[in-house]
Parts: C-alpha cells; sequence; structure tokens
C-alpha cells in the first residue's frame, strides 16, 4: 500500500495551545483511500454515501496499520493436502471513542470479526475545547493485545490522549490510533504525551479553526455518518 512516513517541525500558537515535534506519522496516500477520502470531505455527500466511503477507508487504515502484526505459523488442510499458514500472534483490541468512531469500527470488524472492542466515551468540552471522560468497557486482556483506537478526527488530540491514557492505566502496552484526518496540533499533543503511540492517517491538514475544529477537515463525522 502506498504509504508516506512523515517527521516534521511544526510551530505554531493559539486558542488550542503550542505544538512541539512531532513523532513519525503513517499517511495512507494509496489513490483509491484518497479518493474515498475526497468523497468523505465533500459536503454534498449523503450520509449513506459518507458510510459507505468511511468503511471502505477504514479498512485501508487497518490494513496499514496492522501490516507489521506478529504472527505464527499453523498447519492448515487443504482439500488436497497438508500445508502451512499464518495466525496473528496475539488478540485485537479495537477502541471506538463516542460515537464517530463507531464509524471506523463498522469498516474495519469484517476483517477481523474475532476482535474484541471496547469503548470509551469522551465528550469535547466546546467552550474550552477539553475532553470530558464519561463511559469506558475496557477488556481484562489489554496487556496481551495489540490495541487500536479508533476515531475519525485527531484535532486538538485531547480525546485522543485521554483514551490512550485511559488504556494505558488498564494495561494496553501496544496502541496504534487510527484517524481519517489529523492535525499538526493534534499530532503534537499525542506526541508529547504518548510518544510510543503510533499513528496511521489518511491526510494531515493544514491546523484548527478558532473553533479547534479541523481546516479544511470533513465537518461533525459523527453526525454526517449517523445523519444527526
Amino acid at each position: 500500500m502506498n504509504v508516506k512516513p512523515v517527521v516534521e517541525n511544526f510551530a505554531t500558537s493559539g486558542k488550542c495551545g503550542t505544538m512541539r515535534r512531532m513523532q513519525p506519522v503513517v499517511i495512507v496516500q494509496h489513490p483509491l483511500a484518497q479518493c474515498h477520502l475526497a468523497a468523505i470531505r465533500a459536503v454534498g455527500t449523503p450520509s449513506h454515501d459518507f458510510r459507505r466511503h468511511l468503511n471502505h477507508l477504514a479498512r485501508m487504515l487497518f490494513l496499514e496499520a496492522t501490516s507489521d502484526l506478529p504472527v505464527r505459523e499453523i498447519s492448515v488442510q487443504t482439500p488436497l493436502k497438508q500445508t502451512h499458514g499464518s495466525q496473528l500472534a496475539r488478540p485485537l483490541v479495537c477502541v471506538p471513542i463516542l460515537r464517530a468512531g463507531l464509524g471506523l469500527l463498522d469498516g474495519i470488524l469484517p476483517l477481523v470479526p474475532d476482535a474484541v472492542v471496547a469503548h470509551v466515551g469522551i465528550r469535547r468540552n466546546e467552550e474550552t475545547a477539553l475532553p470530558h471522560a464519561y463511559y469506558a468497557n475496557l477488556p481484562a486482556n489489554l496487556s496481551a493485545a495489540d490495541v487500536f483506537i479508533l476515531d475519525p478526527m485527531l484535532a486538538t488530540g485531547g480525546s485522543a490522549c485521554e483514551a490512550a491514557r485511559q488504556l494505558k492505566e488498564a494495561g494496553a502496552l501496544r496502541i496504534t490510533m487510527i484517524c481519517v484526518v489529523s492535525c499538526p496540533e493534534g499530532l503534537a499533543a499525542m506526541k508529547l504525551a504518548h510518544p510510543d503511540v503510533a499513528i496511521v492517517t489518511a491526510a494531515i491538514d493544514a491546523g484548527l479553526n478558532d473553533k479547534c475544529y479541523i481546516v479544511p477537515g470533513l465537518g461533525d463525522a459523527g453526525d454526517r455518518y449517523f445523519g444527526t
């Protein structure tokens, strides 16, 4: 898959804070991924098409995020003879940040139907742009698993940082963040708080507006996905 690792110095200031050097980030630049992204961005895309394009893009992002997972060799009996195959060496845990993260989950689960699904509820205070955690349901096997935080947008980074904090506190050791659109402010916040968390995204946009929404972005992913 066509990907681009990114390492840059971002320096900006404003209402949403000051950023520092960010970690390497993988941008999935496959032509099909970028076509799905363009459809998701378009203001005229209706909810049913938004869902379809987001599901397809989520699968492509997840394939990249899991490309280096360890596997173990297993024996497989075909209709003709016995041969060798592969099986994931560790369990997978997908953690959508409610509610927009559910849109990514819908696209990913068909690829890994045996994955455990955890949930974290984090609401952004629209006046302060700070995260407010209101729900968490996490499994007991986090320390043994590869864990994937799912959220279409990485804006200020507040929700992602809080989700990663909760997961680490519950025992998670290997965490990857999957998002559709990110920006320098959110990437820098994650680098500062959780430099060990890998990030896979389809785009790094220019930045945040005065209400801390990503520009050009794609609007409110949850509202557009669920049609509310």
